[in-house]
């Protein structure tokens, strides 16, 4: 019988004070003994927090994952099959030989690795993710945009990154956003990022959204851009009927991945 949500949340807590004595690494016979549980509860609750991005199973055992990379692995791991099926919809509607931007976010590291089997890309990015992913194969050229790179997403910001960008005019760019709403149109959560965005839209010829459903029902505190000067929005399920009146007014396309 599974336990209770609540005592559930409190051995997991239990665990993460456990590692963190323990310098972050430990075994899970050394954590069921320091618990009074069995190693059976150990391994049940260490795989609820690798599930949730907190530690990292190893081989007899559990590590703890930092802050910066937990918020990462959180966004990566949210909703990803929905993710998958919007970054394989993007894909398809990029040509081998495109020119692109992609900025950073969770989906955008989707769709890289959707474009694995694309050829001759120019690709434009401030994230090291999917600079990674796509360069050095299939005769792509990546442009990684300079700058520090932040420590919980593995993005470049500021002046160097946006006068680095603001070089190219690519066919397309692809965003990401943390909430969409017809009113107030792309919402994120750091100014950063939102002149990021403005920047690539105003240099490309198409402007692709990619937004899974929640973001329909999230707000977020800036604006980046008003939904007008959106081309095409993929997402994995009919947006709400406001959305849907905007976007037929502004001539968007909506593509629903399926």
């Amino acid at each position: 019988m599974t336990e209770p949500q609540p005592r559930g949340n409190f051995r997991q807590q239990a665990i993460l004070e456990e590692l963190r004595r323990a310098g972050g690494v430990s075994r899970i016979n050394t954590l069921a003994a320091a618990l009074d549980v069995s190693e059976e509860t150990v391994r049940r609750n260490i795989k609820r927090l690798a599930d949730s991005g907190l530690v990292e199973k190893m081989h007899g055992g559990a590590r703890l994952v930092s802050e910066q990379e937990a918020d990462l692995h959180h966004r990566i791991a949210e909703n990803p099959d929905a993710k998958r099926k919007i970054a394989r919809a993007v894909a398809d509607l990029l040509p081998d030989g495109a020119s692109l931007f992609l900025d950073i976010g969770s989906t955008t590291t989707y769709i890289a690795q959707a474009l694995l089997g694309h050829r001759n890309l120019l690709v434009v990015t401030n994230s090291v993710a999917v600079a990674y992913k796509l360069a050095c194969r299939n005769d792509n050229r990546v442009f990684m945009a300079g700058g520090e790179l932040r420590p919980h997403d593995g993005g470049a910001f500021g002046a160097d990154a946006m006068e680095f960008a603001a070089r190219f005019q690519t066919d397309f760019a692809i965003l990401s956003a943390a909430a969409i709403d017809a009113s107030t149109g792309l919402m994120l959560h750091d100014m950063e990022e939102a002149k990021f965005s403005r920047l690539i839209m105003k240099n490309a010829g198409c402007r692709i959204v990619a937004a899974d459903a929640r973001k329909f029902h999230r707000s977020a505190p800036i604006c980046a851009a008003d939904l007008s000067i959106v081309d095409i929005l993929v997402t994995d399920e009919t947006p709400p009927a406001d959305l849907l009146a905007m976007a037929s007014e502004q001539g968007i396309e909506i593509v629903t991945a399926n």
